[in-house]
C-alpha cells in the first residue's frame, strides 16, 4: 500500500490512500488549527480500535452480545517527560459475558495487529526522490 501524504496548509497534514483522506492537525496551543486529531493521536487510536475490532470480533464469533462492550485505551506519561510511558486497554465487557470467556478475550484482544507492529517494528527507510535540478547542483 502507498499513502500519499499531503500539506494543506498551517501545521495540517493529510493522508491519501485507498480512497479516504486522513486529516491531521497540531492543536491550537503547538501552533495548529486544531482543525482535526493530531497525527500522534491518530496512533493511538489506530491501537485502542485495533484492540476494539479483536474484542469485538471474538464476540461475533462467539454469537455474545456487544451491547454494551467497549475498550478505554488509556495512557501513562512518564515522570517529567512527555512521552507516553504505559498505554493501558480496559475492556468493558457486557452485562452478561460468560465467565468462561474473560481470559480469552484478553488473549484475544493481546494479538491486536497495531500492537504486534509496536512490539516487533517494520525497519525505517527515508529517501529523497525527485530532487529538483536546481538543488542538485
Amino acid at each position: 500500500m502507498n499513502m500519499e501524504i499531503q500539506f494543506p496548509g498551517g501545521q495540517a497534514v493529510d493522508a491519501r490512500f485507498n480512497g479516504f483522506a486522513v486529516h491531521t492537525d497540531q492543536p491550537v496551543k503547538s501552533g495548529g488549527g486544531g482543525s482535526a486529531p493530531s497525527p500522534f493521536d491518530l496512533f493511538l487510536a489506530s491501537i485502542g480500535t485495533c484492540a476494539g475490532l479483536y474484542a469485538l470480533r471474538f464476540c461475533q464469533q462467539r454469537e455474545i452480545e456487544t451491547t454494551g462492550l467497549s475498550v478505554v485505551l488509556a495512557t501513562e506519561k512518564e515522570e517529567g517527560q512527555s512521552r507516553v510511558a504505559r498505554l493501558r486497554i480496559e475492556m468493558r465487557l457486557p452485562e452478561r459475558f460468560p465467565e468462561k470467556y474473560r481470559d480469552a478475550i484478553v488473549r484475544a484482544v493481546d494479538q491486536c495487529t497495531v500492537k504486534r507492529h509496536i512490539l516487533d517494528p517494520p525497519a525505517f527507510e527515508v529517501t529523497v526522490v525527485g530532487v529538483p535540478e536546481a538543488m542538485a547542483l
